[in-house]
């Protein structure tokens, strides 16, 4: 059974862990993903000053205005007023979560307590870790021997295709298996960094490679080579379970952590423009000297925009981790522009 170069599903066309060569590439990640995200915010609100103080000096605005500034004011007290009666309805559908009956928690407690068997029947341990990233260290040595048993299976099958083939698939998993390892090596045990890295590891292209190579060998494969496949298959599938335990579990944390402080600077921020507006409240005019206007009423607007600064870093991140590990199986959405196609074409054997 072959299939063409470019829509050979044995090989994972999504970037794996550790292939980020690019400068370019390294700093979209570090932005959407790795990077710290109050120091993004932070970043974010002293570039808000630095532009509006630029843009006083070459001429192209101007806070000697009255009316302008206090229309802005206005402006900005009611978007601050509106972002953080936002953040709080964030945070009500996050409580909503939290709020459960007895059986309800009875049952994710099952759930939980389910797949941490499961887990340790697939990689023989007396006890899953409690670690987010231990259990995929623990998953990704199953899924290295696990390779490791299919390829032996197959060895001398007399299939000269298939036993290509299954070296192509299994080299594709111990490679993208140990470059997740050697990434989880350099994190700590922190629930954000289990999903960090598991956003990168293509688990889902690799069940369906193992699915179809299954399938299309059907009929030439003894029991033990299609339990070595299911084996594999079934090893693999943990890491979607554990993805999606994981990615809750930090959206959870990462919302609720946002939505305090939005309200820890939203309060700054409303004062800070209702300071704007009490600066022009002299009929005079402004009632600090104008040389020290630019300098004063950038630094305040600087505040005020500080609430939507923690707003884009934090949703850059949780977007992104969001639409990442928007599916879950075989079934899932080309990731990327430049992905190949899942698709498969059928050759002589099936005709």
């Amino acid at each position: 059974m072959g299939s063409s170069d470019r829509d050979d599903p044995l090989e994972s066309s999504r970037g794996d862990t550790g292939d980020r060569t690019d400068l370019s590439t390294r700093v979209r990640e570090w932005v959407l993903i790795e990077g710290d995200r109050l120091f993004i915010t932070i970043s974010l609100t002293l570039a808000t000053f630095v532009l509006f103080f630029t843009l006083n000096e070459l001429g192209v605005v101007s806070f000697v205005n009255e009316g302008s500034v206090t229309r802005v004011a206005s402006g900005l007290i009611a978007g601050t007023f509106s972002l953080v009666t936002l953040v709080v309805s964030i945070n009500q559908l996050i409580l909503s979560q939290e709020f459960a009956t007895a059986g309800e928690v009875r049952a994710e407690l099952e759930g939980v307590t389910e797949f941490r068997h499961d887990l340790e029947d697939r990689t023989d341990v007396p006890a899953s870790p409690a670690a987010p990233t231990r259990i995929l260290e623990v998953l990704v040595e199953a899924v290295h021997h696990r390779a490791a048993d299919l390829e032996t299976a197959i060895d001398g099958h007399g299939d000269a295709a298939l036993e290509d083939r299954v070296d192509r698939y299994v080299a594709s998993v111990q490679t993208s298996a140990e470059r997740l390892d050697e990434t989880l090596e350099r994190t700590s045990f922190g629930t954000f960094n289990a999903v960090s890295a598991l956003i990168e590891y293509d688990n889902d292209r690799q069940v369906y490679a193992a699915r179809y190579l299954r399938g299309q060998y059907a009929l030439d494969l003894s029991d033990e080579q299609r339990g070595a496949f299911d084996d594999l298959t079934e090893t693999l599938r943990l890491f979607d379970v554990a993805q999606e335990h994981f990615k809750t579990t930090y959206l959870q944390r990462e919302l609720t952590r946002f939505s305090q402080l939005t309200i820890y600077s939203g309060v700054p921020a409303i004062l800070a423009a209702i300071t704007i507006g009490l600066l022009y409240a002299d009929i005079g005019g402004a009632s600090v000297a104008v040389r020290s206007l630019p300098l004063l009423v950038s630094a305040l607007i600087a505040v005020v925009v500080s609430p939507l600064a923690l707003l884009v870093s934090y949703i850059l991140r949780t977007a992104t981790v969001t639409r990442r590990t928007a599916s879950v199986g075989p079934m899932l959405p080309q990731k990327d522009p430049d992905d190949r196609p899942l698709e498969v074409q059928s050759d002589e054997r099936d005709r």
